[in-house]
């Protein structure tokens, strides 16, 4: 008999949610084979069986949030479901005090669930290294989410004993106000999508964030790719976008302005070396981000390839960590849906984000006598004026600009 615990999943990451199970009580499974699916904060992982035989029980259900280590199933030797594996049972019977052991404590961490302010993995790690109760920890999160600094910051804040006291009869007398008059249908945010609120929320909380924007004139690049695409496809097996020529146009540009391409470490600005950009793909259970990495060394179809490969594992729920973490610039494509402009919000830590929107025909003045229809597309530019000035965010963007109206010149760059 084995149990199935929930495996180490990334050094930030102590829970996840049970997603979907792959088998079910009486199932044959196989060494190695898949059994359950669980959610994140940031990726799907699939969690396998380290031993062949039957799935005897199943000890959370689907929707339930479970810790690292914790036992979730239990795998029986055999082909399962015959009577013989019964007297096999009762002879391990005086074995069963881990198994009663691991009930013990999947019990305990549903009644700590109970009533417990939503806090962050890393919150919830230092608190139980503290043995500090997290209902008593104060948080100014507006959602009530309480992070990592809250509970460091719990033992030098004694006189706020009060108010904590108050936070969960603010939370009790609210839920009468959300009783439903008229039909609705409530849904339960799903684990990634709590982050990805959190996050945002946090990031327009800490930082100061403010967007410049600008206009490109995309006659010449459309140009190029038109006469390009063909052969490019027939000598890369990929074909040419459009997310090419802005990853290598931003890249130059925070080759000039390297304070884009930085973050904030406590008193100190990181400036970044490398140019591994994130691009946003949008997926049925929200934005994830995953990285290009060393663009500065990629040719146009090697970026054009990595983003393919990239949204497929993100539609199809195969992003691994390793493929969102690290990145030092984002770039986001509203324009697919048909956004005509809009203010893209930072991909914390970074202190840059490019949002691209909408090609459409706009009558452009070529010269004082002469107005052209042009194939025009707005950009946006959201930065961290803590570390980025006006003057470098719109040199960053105008770059940009000039690199995408000229690529010959990008090319060069490139």
């Amino acid at each position: 008999m084995a149990e199935i615990k929930v495996p180490e999943l990334a050094e930030s990451i102590t829970e996840g949610t049970i997603a979907q199970w792959l088998k079910q009580p009486g199932d044959q499974v196989e060494k190695g084979e898949y059994i359950v699916e669980l959610e994140t904060d940031k990726v799907n992982v699939e969690v396998i069986s380290e031993e062949a035989g039957v799935i005897k029980e199943l000890k959370a259900d689907e929707g339930d949030t479970v810790e690292v280590g914790q036992v979730i199933a239990i795998v029986e030797a055999g082909e399962g479901g015959s009577t013989a594996s019964a007297p096999e049972t009762a002879e391990e019977a005086p074995k069963e005090s881990p198994a009663q052991e691991s009930k013990e404590k999947t019990a305990e961490v549903a009644e700590e669930k109970k009533g417990r302010t939503i806090a962050s993995p890393a919150a919830r790690k230092l608190a139980r290294e503290k043995g500090i109760d997290l209902s008593e920890v104060s948080t100014v999160d507006p959602m009530g989410r309480v992070r990592k600094q809250d509970v460091e910051n719990h033992g030098s804040k004694p006189a706020a004993s009060e108010p904590k006291k108050e936070a969960p009869k603010a939370k009790q007398e609210s839920a009468p106000k959300k009783e439903d008059t008229k039909p609705v249908v409530r849904e339960k945010m799903s684990r990634r999508r709590q982050t990805i609120a959190n996050r945002l929320v946090e990031v327009q909380q800490t930082a100061a964030m403010l967007t410049t924007f600008n206009e490109i004139d995309m006659t010449y690049v459309m140009d190029l790719r038109k006469r390009k695409k063909d052969r490019f496809f027939e000598t890369h097996d990929v074909r040419l976008g459009f997310m090419s020529f802005f990853t290598k146009a931003v890249v130059a540009a925070l080759k000039k302005y390297p304070y884009v391409n930085a973050e904030i470490d406590g008193d100190e600005i990181v400036l970044k070396k490398y140019y591994d950009v994130g691009v946003a793909v949008s997926t049925e259970d929200g934005l994830v981000v995953p990285i290009v990495r060393d663009c500065d060394r990629k040719n146009f179809a090697e970026i054009e390839q990595e983003i393919v490969n990239l949204a497929e594992k993100a539609k199809s729920k195969k992003l691994q960590l390793s493929d969102l973490q690290g990145g030092s610039f984002t770039i986001t494509n509203g324009g697919v849906f048909g956004s005509l402009l809009s203010t893209p919000i930072l991909n914390g830590p970074q202190v840059g984000i490019l949002g691209m929107h909408t090609i459409q025909l706009r009558p452009v003045a070529i010269d004082a006598e002469r107005t052209h229809n042009r194939p025009m597309m707005y950009v946006a530019l959201s930065y961290d004026h803590r570390i980025i000035d006006g003057k470098e965010a719109v040199g960053f963007l105008k770059m940009v600009k000039e690199l995408l109206e000229n690529p010959e010149d990008l090319l060069l760059e490139g």
